[in-house]
């Protein structure tokens, strides 16, 4: 076996191995997906509030 083929091989394992994965989040996975969604969302308006901010002293 060449190493083309053991590339190919090595990639056909890694797409069983992922498919292989649950979708199905548990309830304390969607929460901590959910609170990750809510700290990403405030750092984003407390960054707009910021440039905000900055644009007004600089006027």
């Amino acid at each position: 076996m060449n190493f083309n083929h053991l590339l190919m091989a090595a990639g056909f394992a890694s797409l069983l191995m992922l498919s292989g994965c649950d979708a199905n989040d548990g309830p304390a996975e969607e929460a901590g997906e959910n609170i990750d969604n809510a700290i990403d969302k405030s750092g984003e308006k407390i960054e707009n509030a910021g440039d905000k901010i900055q644009d007004e002293v600089n006027q």
